[in-house]
């Protein structure tokens, strides 16, 4: 598998992820690849709501990365263009933002 370079990750301390991430190998491949740690925000069970700390902040990227049209289906061919493709969209959030 081709990575993109993971210099620019070796600030990062934890991942914030859905609740569909948070299995152990997951987090043991993140760990050995970049050396941060996996917190998988999950949903309540209960249908009841409950303020949870910190699921806001991956549903709100989640809710802003829905806006763009390459991201909801991936087609490409290569592994790496998806990647650059989410590195673009972030850089638009970040220069709109500011």
């Amino acid at each position: 598998m081709i990575l993109p370079n993971l210099d620019n990750l070796s600030c990062v301390k934890k991942f914030l992820v859905n609740g569909g991430y948070s299995g152990e190998r997951f987090a043991d491949q993140v760990k050995e690849i970049c050396g941060a740690q996996v917190e998988a925000v999950k949903r309540s069970e209960l249908h009841k709501f409950a303020v949870l700390p910190r699921r806001w902040v991956v549903e709100r990227l989640s809710g802003w990365l829905d806006k763009f049209r390459r991201l909801w289906k991936s087609c490409e061919r290569k592994l790496l263009t998806p990647a650059q493709i989410l590195t673009f969209a972030l850089i638009a959030i970040l220069i709109r933002r500011f």
